[in-house]
């Protein structure tokens, strides 16, 4: 193994982690929704997630989460929670690649989000871009040969407010550290899921405990994860790399759940890769200028 090489492995292994991750917490939320709310799970992630935060805090000390940002904490995890509202809804309804591939609109609502709020410009390249991945939508929803599941909108929805996390997160971290994320955004969210979950509470019981673990860990994993492999390789190699949650995810629907495999769909998710490969080209080659 040379040099050059190993950061590049490192990044693919930590992806790996990520891209495992993504997908069990996909399984534990689909078997989760059929017994208890969307709410209550992200009441569960956010418990689980701050009680490790908390040890892991502990352990390194208090001002790994120290924070100047807190207004923007606030903001960003409103923003966050809503998506990942709209992704576990999404998870209860539609096919667990279809929920996937529409994450996959992401940058383009970040590119929008950053343009408003970060001042940035909107360049050609961006505007194609976000081109690419509006045809991308299209061919997954399909509008003019079937009626679109209403999870499938309130799925997109999600994705522009994860955009606008995205973008307030950019900021955050400019000041804080990805522990300070994550531990805000349990801390956060707690409170917030517990409120919208009292109305329809129900006791978790026998198997749903490992589920609601599963979530919880995964959750932070996957975050862990994908940071890890930015900082071993820039966004131009791990945002390829990410696409695997895709296949990754039809082989799991297909095995487990026993949804059909289709190839609009791949393309679609193909097409905005397509558009965010370009963009990040593009970034790359203004920064090296």
């Amino acid at each position: 193994m040379t040099t050059s090489q190993s950061p590049i492995i490192k990044a693919f292994l930590w992806m790996l982690v990520a891209l495992v991750s993504f997908a069990l917490m996909a399984v534990a939320g689909k078997e989760l929704v059929k017994n208890i709310g969307t709410a209550q799970i992200l009441f569960f992630r956010s418990l689980i997630g701050l009680l490790i935060l908390s040890v892991i805090v502990s352990v390194i000390g208090i001002k790994s989460i120290k924070s100047t940002s807190i207004k923007k904490h606030i903001a960003r995890n409103t923003s966050h929670f809503i998506g990942q509202y709209s992704w576990f809804y999404g998870i209860a309804f539609i096919p667990l690649a279809e929920v996937f591939a529409l994450e996959f609109t992401v940058p383009i609502w970040s590119a929008i989000a950053a343009t408003i709020l970060l001042n940035e410009s909107i360049t050609k390249i961006r505007i194609i871009s976000i081109a690419f991945g509006l045809l991308g939508v299209l061919l997954i929803l399909r509008p003019t040969t079937e009626i679109i599941h209403p999870a499938a909108i309130v799925v997109i929805l999600g994705a522009m407010a994860y955009g606008l996390a995205h973008t307030l997160t950019r900021s955050i971290v400019q000041h804080d550290s990805p522990l300070s994320v994550l531990f805000y955004m349990c801390l956060i969210q707690l409170p917030v899921g517990l409120l919208f979950a009292l109305s329809s509470w129900v006791m978790p019981v026998g198997i749903m405990w490992f589920w609601l673990l599963i979530v919880g860990v995964t959750a932070l994993s996957a975050h862990y994860g994908m940071s890890k492999a930015l900082s071993y390789a820039d966004a131009m190699v791990v945002v390829p790399m990410d696409f695997f949650r895709l296949p990754l995810i039809m082989l799991v629907g297909l095995y487990f759940y026993n949804e059909a495999i289709e190839g609009l769909l791949f393309l679609g998710a193909s097409i905005m890769l397509f558009g965010n490969y370009l963009n990040l080209k593009y970034e790359r080659v203004k920064e090296n200028t």
